[in-house]
């Protein structure tokens, strides 16, 4: 069986080497040391200006939304995976769709500022597969609308726009280390920014608004990443280039040997060092994509609708009709691609595909 992904895993004694202190001081939660060394590696390895690493990748856009969103409007994506409308409903803010661009699949920013009211306090959206939305006019338009910026960029590890990395543009990014992710702690995520003003709320919101032991801030969470999700990460790290470079091999391999006559695939912004996160193909229509997942099924192969539905489109999230994205999303399909995916099975894939469109 050949899914969309595979958890990357490390040797598991490195691993165990790795947790062998926490079990030493029986510190596994609160911060521990493993949680500050991974914290100073990944800003490092990152090129990042500041970061706060959380358990999972959605608490990040939530403690964003409530430091930043004010319970206003938010200029947000269709084409994203459903965390990103759910954290706005979430934190008492409204979602207002603006579609996507046919060939990025991020955002159109030329249709955002007809999408701006009074009631607009942010902008929510997503580098879509790892590909930069047009930061520069979204950064704009948010000077000029007195609004801040979140960035969903959980499919962005190790992306670079313009030689900075992806993470250091906006108020606030976020980013998630789940397991099928290309760098994954298990299931984890990070809040990245660069304004060191916003340190203390972020940080603060992300345990329970604690200011000293015995002092709170204000009302926060529990977002705290723990030391065995620490220790995974520190264990899958050194590994980054690896993993990179045989996903590389595969992206390639489909870019030279796919029929792209029928079908086609994003298209990578331009200063963008990309990470090989996700290959989608764009199929003429949805039957056809129905068909050739079929016959990818039947051989025990099983890429990804991603995404799909449109999130306009979901009952509790009420958005008006977002055509470009609503096509995107009933035609596009994610490839399989992981480290560890043979040059057999990515034949396999090609050929098959191939053949039924």
């Amino acid at each position: 069986m050949i899914k969309v992904t595979k958890t990357f895993l490390p040797n598991q004694s490195e691993f165990q080497a790795i947790l062998q202190s926490s079990w030493d001081q029986h510190w596994i939660t609160n911060r521990g040391p493993l949680v500050l060394e991974l914290e100073e590696k990944l800003l490092a390895y990152l090129n990042a200006n500041q970061i706060i690493l959380t358990t999972n990748g959605t608490l990040p856009l939530q403690i964003a939304l409530k430091v930043l969103g004010n319970q206003g409007e938010i200029i947000t994506t269709p084409f994203s995976y459903i965390a990103t409308t759910s954290a706005i409903l979430w934190e008492n803010c409204t979602p207002v769709f603006v579609d996507i661009h046919p060939d990025f699949l991020t955002i159109d920013e030329t249709k955002i500022e007809a999408a701006i009211t009074e009631k607009t306090t942010a902008i929510l959206v997503t580098h879509v597969f790892g590909n930069p939305c047009h930061v520069e006019a979204i950064q704009a338009i948010a000077i000029k609308h007195n609004l801040k910026v979140i960035y969903d960029a959980a499919h962005c590890f190790g992306v670079t726009y313009n030689n900075e990395s992806i993470f250091n543009f906006g108020d606030v990014s976020s980013c998630s280390f789940h397991a099928t992710k290309l760098f994954h702690t298990g299931e984890g995520g990070a809040l990245f920014f660069s304004d060191k003003a916003l340190y203390e709320s972020l940080f603060y919101s992300h345990n329970f608004g604690h200011n000293g032991p015995h002092d709170f801030s204000g009302v926060g969470t529990n977002a705290k990443m723990s030391e065995l999700q620490a220790a995974m990460g520190l264990a899958v790290l050194p590994y980054m280039d690896e993993i990179l470079s045989q996903r590389k091999v595969i992206v390639d391999f489909y870019n030279n040997n796919i029929d792209f006559s029928k079908v086609r695939t994003f298209v990578i912004r331009e200063n963008t060092q990309w990470n090989y996160s996700y290959y989608p193909i764009i199929f003429e229509s949805e039957e056809k994509l129905l068909q050739v997942e079929k016959a990818l099924n039947q051989a025990q192969i099983f890429p990804r609708r991603y995404f799909y539905p449109s999130l306009n489109t979901i009952s509790f999230a009420s958005g008006k009709s977002m055509p470009v994205s609503e096509k995107i999303a009933s035609s596009v399909l994610c490839l399989p691609l992981y480290a560890g995916l043979t040059d057999n099975e990515t034949k396999e894939i090609v050929h098959l595909l191939n053949a039924a469109l």
